[in-house]
Order: structure tokens, then C-alpha cells, then sequence
């Protein structure tokens, strides 16, 4: 079931001691190279009409930083490259300075994106900016051997490491690694208690791992979304073995060849509520997520209600949810139990 794209991407991490090596300024190019500047930028608003967010929209600035971790099991001692968008204050930062955040209106909620096999997260940049706008602290990590311009070259099966990459990252962003955590830009900008992981395809697949597999289950997520994901095997361990409760949104293309739709109706059927399904009609394994358009925005909208909801504790975000992924024609949002979700195997799930 492994589900293929190609666009492009970067580096590398791993999972025990983290240290936070440097920060420098960054733009949200397509291409994640670590030069000159996006100091903030005033982004569309990228809530619900029907349910705004409590702040926002903000300016967004962004930085990158550089975390390493020493060998563990398994593998050689990795380093990663995770660029971060955050609410910034308008007309700050410059080409060799990062925008100052906008610690008046935080500290903010912090989303984890874990992008899909040979793409680079950065293609994903009108959803990581519009969550960033919203009023959330963004970070994209670039996991190894999962991107064209790996030194290392491709290897998928890497990506039985990315669950603790992951957790590295956020150890890192939260300051508690080795060395302190990031320096000086984001301190006291995260509110440590509320973290969303978010993931499509293979990152769909991390992210589960992270939040209901007890092989790699971070308890610091409290909220996930999973984009055309499904449960791997290769990571070992029982999906949903141990009760977590955790809000999870599932979202899936009904015309996904790459990921059937029975990945997703499998693992949404295990889960424990609060949950929530928005079947995208038609739609492929990128489309909803990559190309502008009706899908784009109904995932934009969709996804920032639920982590306004799930996250910033906003019952009418919750409630905007149904009007903003019931789309005539285009999409339905299911809440709680299944209904009419077509189920089907899951090539390279457990038990499949």
C-alpha cells in the first residue's frame, strides 16, 4: 500500500537526545533551501466564514532550524531540518533576521506536518501558511531517505525511524533537548499542552504511528489528522491497543488510487471517538491537498476547524465543521459512528 508521488524535499533526524544545532531565517519556497527571508506576510484568512477564528488572521513569519540526534538502534545518528511558521508581528524581520512572533496573542498551539513519500513538505506550504495564519505555531519536518535530493538517496523504509524523528522535533520546539531547545525566536511562543500532529500519505501513516500504535504513541498529541494515511505494519504494535480518546480527523479522496479508500474507512473504524470522516468525492491521492481549488479549500477550512475546535477548546469551530465539509458535489463529513464509508482492504496494513 505504499503511496508514491514525486516532487521534492530535503533531510534528516532520528529519536533520543535532541539538540537544536541552528536557526536561520527562512522563506516557504517549494524548495526548502535554508536561505534569505520571509519575515512575515499578511495571509488570506483561513477559517470558516461561518466560524472565525478566535485571533487571527496573522502575519506569518518563518525560520528553520537544524536538530541532531546521536545513534540509536537501528540506525546511525541523524539530523533534521524542520521548517517553522508562526504568527509574527506585521512588517517585522529581514533577510537575516526572523520576524518577531506575536507573543501578545500567544502562546500558540503547535501542528507537526509529516508530508508524503518524495515530496517535499513545502508543497503543502497554502496549508501549513493558512494554519500558521489561524494562529498556530507550524513546523514541517524534512524526515531522511524520503526525498529525491537525499544524499543518502530514496529509501522508504526509513520511514519506520520517522515516528521518532517526529517526537524529536517537538522535544526540540518545547526546549527541553540537550542543548535548550531553539534559540531565542520561538521561546515561550508554544503552548506545550496543545500539539496536533498532521500527516498525508507515508506522513499520514508517521502520524498514526505517533498517536495510536503503542510502537511509537507520543502522549504530548493531542490531536491528529490524517490525509489519505493508513496503518503500516512494518512499525509493529496493535493500532488503537490502548484507549487514547484523542480527536481524530480522517480525510480521504474517493478516487485515490494510490491510497484505497478501505485504508482509511479501516483505521477511522477502529478509532475511538471524538472522530470525524470528510470523504472527498472524486478526488485523488494529492488533489485536495496540492492543487487549488474547491478540495483545497474544504480541507483548509475543514482541518483549521477542527484544530480550532480540538485545540483552542472552540465549540462553534466544531459546529462550522458540518457546514464547511458538506460540500453539494464535492464533499461529506461524517462525525462518530460510520455511515455509508465504503470499507476494503488495506494493502500493507496488519493483518492485510
Amino acid at each position: 500500500m505504499r503511496r508514491r508521488m514525486v516532487v521534492v524535499v530535503l533531510i534528516v533526524v532520528v529519536a533520543a537526545a535532541v539538540v537544536v544545532v541552528a536557526e536561520t531565517t527562512t522563506g516557504p519556497a517549494s524548495s526548502p533551501t535554508t536561505v534569505a527571508t520571509r519575515s512575515s506576510t499578511t495571509a488570506p484568512s483561513p477559517t470558516s466564514t461561518t466560524a472565525p477564528s478566535a485571533h487571527g488572521p496573522f502575519a506569518v513569519g518563518s525560520l528553520s532550524l537544524t536538530v541532531s540526534e546521536p545513534a540509536a538502534s537501528g540506525h546511525a545518528a541523524r539530523t533534521l531540518t524542520a521548517y517553522v511558521r508562526y504568527p509574527a508581528v506585521p512588517g517585522t524581520g529581514g533577510s537575516q533576521t526572523p520576524a518577531t512572533p506575536d507573543r501578545a496573542s500567544g502562546p500558540f498551539p503547535l501542528v507537526l506536518f509529516s508530508g508524503g513519500y518524495a515530496v517535499s513538505p513545502e508543497e503543502y506550504s497554502t496549508l501549513l501558511t493558512a494554519w500558521a495564519a489561524a494562529g498556530y505555531v507550524v513546523a514541517d519536518p524534512v524526515y531522511p531517505f524520503t526525498t529525491p535530493s537525499s544524499p543518502g538517496g530514496l529509501d522508504e523504509s526509513d520511514i519506520v525511524h520517522h515516528p521518532g524523528d517526529l517526537s524529536a522535533v517537538i522535544t526540540a520546539l518545547l526546549g527541553t533537548g540537550a542543548a535548550g531547545g531553539p534559540s531565542g525566536t520561538l521561546a515561550g511562543v508554544i503552548e506545550p499542552d496543545e500539539i496536533a500532529a498532521i500527516g498525508h500519505s507515508d506522513g499520514g501513516d508517521v502520524t498514526l504511528a505517533a498517536v495510536a500504535d503503542p510502537c511509537c504513541r507520543d502522549a504530548r498529541i493531542r490531536a491528529a489528522v490524517i490525509l489519505s494515511g493508513a496503518e503500516y505494519a512494518p512499525f509493529g504494535g496493535t493500532y488503537f491497543s490502548t484507549p487514547t480518546h484523542l480527536p481524530l480527523l480522517v480525510v480521504q479522496g474517493t478516487g485515490d488510487d494510490v491510497n484505497p479508500e478501505g485504508c482509511s474507512v479501516q483505521l477511522y473504524d477502529q478509532a475511538p471517538r471524538p472522530k470525524y470522516y470528510l470523504s472527498m468525492a472524486g478526488q485523488s491521492h494529492q488533489g485536495p491537498y496540492l492543487e487549488v481549488g474547491t478540495p483545497l479549500d474544504t480541507v483548509r477550512r475543514v482541518t483549521t476547524d477542527f484544530l480550532d475546535g480540538t485545540l483552542k477548546g472552540s465549540a462553534a469551530a466544531l459546529s462550522a465543521m458540518t457546514a464547511d465539509g458538506n460540500v453539494p458535489g464535492s464533499s461529506t463529513l461524517t462525525a462518530g459512528t460510520p455511515t455509508g464509508l465504503s470499507a476494503g482492504s488495506c494493502p500493507g496494513a496488519p493483518g492485510n
